[in-house]
């Protein structure tokens, strides 16, 4: 379990720190498809950065969380 949640964690955080650095400086191109992800969702249109912030914490947090699980 301990690894699963490292995964996720660390896939997010990933994901959610390349999406700002996109929104940020465009020509950065690494990771789209969390553009992609977020622009599929209409109700983000205008909150893309936020969108990818929250992203970034939620994996910090899954990565916290796996921190604190005892391996198994």
């Amino acid at each position: 379990m301990k690894k699963l949640l490292e995964l996720v964690g660390g896939i997010l955080l990933i994901a959610g720190v390349c999406g700002v650095i996109r929104e940020v400086w465009p020509w950065f191109r690494l990771m789209g498809f969390t553009d992609w992800l977020i622009g599929k969702a209409g109700f983000l249109q205008g909150w893309e950065l936020f969108a990818h912030i929250v992203i970034a914490v939620l994996g910090f947090l899954v990565l916290m969380i796996a921190d604190g699980v005892r391996k198994a």
